[in-house]
Order: structure tokens, then C-alpha cells, then sequence
């Protein structure tokens, strides 16, 4: 369905200065998470030892991020419709600053988990509204090139974390990547109340569906719970029940005029229905990378946070290198062909990886993250553009956080999968020199299978089919 680009510029202010600012707030806030996760991958070692922690449960330091993050994404995306998405936005910084407090103060692990879903709860929010706000100001010709920009800032963050972070960690502990990232979080909201003109919210006076916002968080939590119990027959049951709920989800989606999540676009909009799969495939695959290896890098080659920061930072510096220049590329041609390459490197990334041994040299190392960076690189900012270019506006805030739900339920589901491999073949020991051998045959089956869940992702990606000539935005 076509929109009068001509109505959309009257409904809302579009000159370059409140693009620019879009852009920067949207920059900012984009930076802000994956520094901190990249940062966070780093500091892994140091934070077990300090409180003692197995493996599985330290893998809960960073997953209860994207489970939170991931419950509450699409509620948030459709409130943002609802009741603007500015006003989301600059709530979700907010929260994301108490969460990063109560991380910095914590003196437990359940304290430090629970700073770390506060921070996710405030992820929700910014996920479901950056992009979405980033859409509702840029017209289709150059969106590709904003998302594109949006997308390197997330690599920028993911670039200076292993790093910036590793040497912190060092220097002052992990407690300072906590509060590094606050004066961050709040020059993006300052930005955002101060010069961010305009509120958005397309869908201003229909429902909301909580009760379908509870089955989905419900779901959510049954599958990742399940997922760490697994193959024990409570970890069964769990995560059975969490996919029944998930499937009841849809089920009362289907029926409501006015969904929280309206499902219809996955029936009837192929472009949408495909770009979502094969981002959904692609963040399975590779989101427990570095996670992976940074745990690889200290305890089999014995490198201190910082140097190990100096190997991963490889892969998100070429990765914020393409995303601007796909972005833009995307523009003027079919998206599904540079994001389908992009993801045949990416697999063959993961199957290099798969080989990796404790004799493993660093340029054998370097140049596999070099050759993910350059595959996720080429597929990130041409799906979004995909995605956000095939709906119309009153469903940007909901298709902004489908493709963040898409993305945090990779997330989770790759460190659900990492830490069922860990709890197989680890048990509950932690990694210590006795279990290396035991980590390292972990890492190889681990990697083996993300490079299957990216092969099907090329699929995916080709199958949604041509962009039309006529877009709806």
C-alpha cells in the first residue's frame, strides 16, 4: 500500500535539522548496548571469580539482558505507537541508567543480574522506538543511508567494548564499564528532550492488548528457562510449556482487530515475513561469537581482558566499516542479494571457528573475525531496510521491535544454545584448566551448529523476493 509522501512530510516535520538530531539520539542510544555487552564479554572471567560462578550461571549475566530485553520489546514497540515514541524512547534511557547503577553497586551475583534486566526492561524501550523514530523522519530514498549510519554506531560500540573495555577492566575493574556507559545514556536523553521536536504515534487510540503481552513474556521466559535445564526432564518440561504458551500467543494474535503484535504482516507480507527469518537465523548464529571467544582468548591462549579485547575488536571494526556503505547500497538495489552474501560469509566464518585449537594462531583468529565482521556487516543495515521499508506507518514502532524481538530472541537463543552445550558436555564444573578440553569440544559443536543455522539463513534471505517498485513508505 502506497503513502503520499507528500501527506507524511506535512503529518511530520522532516527538515534536516530534525533528521540530524534523529540520527544522533538514535546514534547514541545504539552505541550505548553493545559497548556495554562487548564490554561485559571481556570482563566474564573476572566477574566469576569474584562471585564464585559455574559456567551456566555466569552465562546468565548476559542472557538475562536479552531475556528482559526481549519480553518486553514488542509491548514497548506498540505502546510507542500508541502514546508516542519519543516519550518511550526517553523513558527506556532512563531505566537503562538505574539498571547500569544498580550493576556498578552490586555486591551478589542475583543483584548483579538484576541491574543487568533493568537495563534490559530500559533496552526494550529504546529498541522498539530508535529505528522506528529514524523511519518516521527520513523519507525511502535515503533511509538506507540513516540505517546504515545507525547500524555502524552499534558496530562503533561493539568496536570500542573489547577494547575500551578490556582496558578498563584492568585498570579499574568491571564495575567501571557500568558506570562509564551512564554519561552516555544521559547525553542521549538530554539530546532527546532538549532538541528531539515532535512526538510520534500513528496508532494514537487503539488498544492494547495486555493479556497477548503476557503470554508472549510468559512464553519468552518458559523457552530461555527450559533451554538452560535441557536435556533434564524439568528443562523439558519448561521449555514445552513455554512454547504451547508462545503458540497461544499467536493463536489470540490472529483473533484481536487489534493485535499487540500484528501477525497478519507475516502472512501477507513476504518481504517482512522472510527479512525477519533470516535476521532471527543470523543473530542465532552469531551473537555467542565473542562470548565464545573471549572465554577461548583468556582461559586456552591465556591472554589478560585487555589483549583479548585487542583480538575480538577485529570483527565489529569491519563491520562498522561496510554498514554505512551496504546501508546506502541498499538503496539503489535489491537488499536481499547483499544481505544473502553477507550471510553465506558469516556461516563460513563460524565453520573456520569450528576448527579452532589451543595451537590456533592469532592470524588464523583475526582473519575469521575479519571474514564475520565483513558478512554481518553486508547483511544488518540492507535487512533493516528491507524490514521498515515494507510497512506502512501506523506499524513502524511494531516492525521497528519485530526486528528487534527477532534480534533479541537470537541473542537469547544463542546463549540458551552455548550454555545447554556447556551444561551437556561441562556439566555444572567451572572452566578450569581439568574442563578445558571439555570447553574446547563445547566451543567446536557449538560452532558447527551456528554455522548450520546460517546456511538456512541464506535461504531465508533470498527467499522473501524483490523489493516492489512501489514502497509503502
Amino acid at each position: 500500500m502506497a503513502v503520499d509522501m507528500a501527506t507524511v512530510e506535512r503529518a511530520q516535520p522532516s527538515d534536516r535539522s530534525l533528521r540530524g538530531t534523529a540520527l544522533a539520539v538514535s546514534m547514541v542510544s545504539s552505541f550505548l548496548t553493545p559497548f556495554m555487552a562487548s564490554s561485559l564479554n571481556v570482563a566474564m572471567p573476572l566477574i566469576g571469580k569474584e562471585f564464585g560462578l559455574r559456567a551456566v550461571t555466569l552465562g546468565w549475566v548476559l542472557t538475562i539482558y536479552t531475556l528482559a530485553a526481549a519480553m518486553f520489546l514488542v509491548p514497548f514497540g506498540r505502546l510507542a505507537d500508541l502514546v508516542g515514541r519519543k516519550k518511550i524512547f526517553t523513558i527506556g534511557l532512563s531505566v537503562d541508567i538505574t539498571g547500569a547503577l544498580i550493576g556498578a553497586l552490586a555486591r551478589s551475583a542475583p543483584a548483579l543480574i538484576l541491574g543487568r534486566a533493568i537495563q534490559g526492561i530500559g533496552g526494550a524501550m529504546i529498541f522498539g522506538t530508535g529505528v522506528a523514530i529514524l523511519t518516521s523522519v527520513h523519507p525511502s530514498g535515503s533511509r538506507g543511508r540513516a540505517l546504515g549510519l545507525n547500524t555502524a554506531a552499534v558496530y562503533t560500540g561493539l568496536s570500542l567494548g573489547p577494547v575500551f573495555g578490556g582496558f578498563l577492566v584492568h585498570a579499574w575493574g568491571w564495575r567501571s564499564v557500568f558506570l562509564v556507559t551512564i554519561p552516555v545514556a544521559a547525553t542521549g536523553l538530554v539530546l532527546a528532550l532538549t532538541r528531539l521536536k515532535g512526538e510520534w504515534a500513528d496508532a494514537r487510540g487503539e488498544g492494547f492488548d495486555l493479556a497477548g503481552a503476557a503470554l508472549l513474556g510468559t512464553g519468552l521466559v518458559g523457552l530461555m528457562i527450559g533451554f538452560s535445564r535441557l536435556p533434564a526432564l524439568p528443562g523439558v518440561l519448561i521449555t514445552t510449556a513455554g512454547i504451547l504458551t508462545l503458540a497461544g500467543f499467536i493463536a489470540l494474535e490472529l483473533r484481536l482487530p487489534a493485535p499487540l503484535f500484528d501477525l497478519r504482516l507475516f502472512r501477507h507480507n513476504r518481504i517482512f515475513a522472510f527479512s525477519n527469518l533470516a535476521a532471527l537465523f543470523n543473530y542465532s548464529a552469531t551473537s555467542a561469537v565473542a562470548f565464545l571467544m573471549s572465554l577461548y582468548l583468556q582461559y586456552i591462549k591465556g591472554l589478560p581482558p585487555q589483549k583479548a579485547g585487542l583480538v575480538l575488536v577485529a570483527q565489529p571494526i569491519v563491520m562498522a566499516l561496510t554498514s554505512p556503505f551496504a546501508g546506502r547500497f541498499s538503496d539503489r538495489t535489491e537488499p536481499r542479494l547483499i544481505a544473502s552474501a553477507g550471510m553465506a560469509l558469516s556461516a563460513i566464518g563460524l565453520v573456520l571457528f569450528a576448527f579452532i585449537s589451543p595451537g590456533t594462531g592469532f592470524g588464523f583468529i583475526v582473519g575469521t573475525l575479519i571474514c564475520l565482521g565483513l558478512g554481518f556487516g553486508l547483511f544488518s543495515s540492507p535487512n533493516t531496510n528491507a524490514v521498515m521499508c515494507s510497512v506502512e506507518r501506523r506499524h513502524l514502532g511494531v516492525a521497528s521491535a519485530a526486528l528487534g524481538t527477532m534480534r533479541l530472541t537470537g541473542q537469547m537463543l544463542s546463549s540458551g544454545i552455548v550454555m545447554m552445550i556447556f551444561a551437556l558436555v561441562m556439566g555444572q564444573a567451572a572452566i578450569e584448566p581439568s574442563v578445558y578440553p571439555l570447553f574446547l569440544r563445547s566451543a567446536h559443536i557449538a560452532f558447527v551448529f551456528f554455522a548450520v543455522l546460517c546456511f538456512a539463513g541464506v535461504f531465508a534471505s533470498l527467499a522473501r523476493g524483490n523489493r516492489p517498485l512501489d514502497r509503502p513508505n
